[in-house]
């Protein structure tokens, strides 16, 4: 008895709609493109040549996803942004070490191929990627039966910059009296989901309400992660800038110290910004102490950086002209023995 014939796409896999996925993206990505692309997606791998200008370049790679930030975009089908939010993720953090981001690849798996969905995802990822001014320029699409359930994905990716030796920021030159600079974020970003859907469902909240005139608490959740590279390539241009810390998991606390030499402290005040509506909502329905909102969440501050004293009317004259509007929200201090790295007052 002979057997029927099977195909790939008979096991789930439909490799007309991953080619038709290719065709799509393509013009997205052609958006993109930067000096230093020698061949982008559609070959086996990339080709990016470090651009001239670079004397003794260094290369800065940084890796992330967007968390369980995804399971609210599979509830209320938004899939245009959530790619932005991949992006930033990693543009922001290889930023701190004073990077120029060259390059983006992304990662997407999902069960079943939804060309729409796919197509939303990855337009997101090239928008990314104009924001931060890299290259999108390639990734994989994978797609795997009975990996996922239906209707949902998930994303990874990785960006690679690059700095000048010479011009490495690493936090080693910071001293007491220099001045934190705080750039706002645009809301949660890409962090602590995972407890912001536990309030959610805790309260059986509907995420249809609104927070403050029309904004309602689902646009508020799936509002992109603020993307900071070509305000603060501006400020590098024209000035030392000591020290920056992407705010992400770990909050306030726990980012802010990752950039300090041992004998000194940042003294954070809280009273140097109005706490967003969000995070307020947040803090009251959940039950929040303070303490765990800064060590969970941005509280409104998706980046801070450090600067001289003498440099930070004109750090936030470059910044407010780039459209960042940043603020002073505290100082570099003397650290004592068992004092915090990070104190918010």
């Amino acid at each position: 008895m002979s057997k029927e014939s099977l195909s790939y796409r008979d096991a789930g896999v439909d490799i007309d709609a991953g080619d038709e996925l290719v065709e799509r993206i393509k013009p997205l990505a052609r958006k993109t493109m930067r000096e230093g692309v020698l061949r982008g997606i559609g070959g086996f791998g990339a080709l990016f040549e470090v651009p001239r200008r670079y004397r003794d370049p260094v290369l800065v790679t940084g890796t992330d996803g967007v968390g369980t930030k995804l399971k609210l975009a599979f509830e209320l089908q938004r899939h245009d942004t959530i790619g932005i939010d991949l992006v930033a993720m990693s543009v922001n953090d290889i930023l701190v070490q004073g990077a120029e981001p060259l390059f983006f690849l992304d990662y997407f798996a999902c069960g079943k191929l939804d060309l729409d969905t796919a197509t939303a995802v990855i337009g997101g990822v090239a928008k990314g990627c104009e924001r931060a001014g890299c290259a999108l320029i390639g990734g994989e699409t994978a797609e795997m039966p009975d990996m996922y359930p239906p209707g949902e994905y998930d994303l990874a990716g990785f960006a690679v910059g690059v700095v000048e030796k010479a011009a490495i920021i690493d936090g080693t030159r910071i001293i007491p009296g220099d001045v934190l600079l705080g750039l706002p974020s645009s809301g949660a970003h890409s962090n602590g989901y995972s407890l912001i859907r536990k309030i959610i469902a805790r309260g059986n909240v509907e995420l249809s309400m609104k927070l403050h005139g029309d904004l309602s608490l689902a646009e508020a959740l799936l509002e992109p992660t603020r993307i900071y590279v070509k305000p603060m390539l501006a400020v590098l241009r024209e000035l030392p800038v000591k020290g920056m810390a992407h705010i992400t998991g770990g909050g306030l606390t726990g980012n802010v110290p990752r950039i300090l030499p041992n004998n000194v402290r940042a003294e954070i005040a809280q009273s140097a910004w109005r706490l967003p509506e969000l995070f307020q909502w947040l803090q009251n329905e959940g039950a929040v102490a303070d303490s765990e909102m800064h060590r969970v969440f941005n509280c409104g501050i998706g980046m801070v950086v450090v600067v001289a004293r003498e440099d930070a009317s004109r750090a936030l004259r470059i910044l407010h002209d780039a459209g960042e509007p940043a603020l002073v929200i505290g100082a570099i201090k003397p650290r004592a023995e068992g004092q915090a790295a990070t104190m918010i007052v």
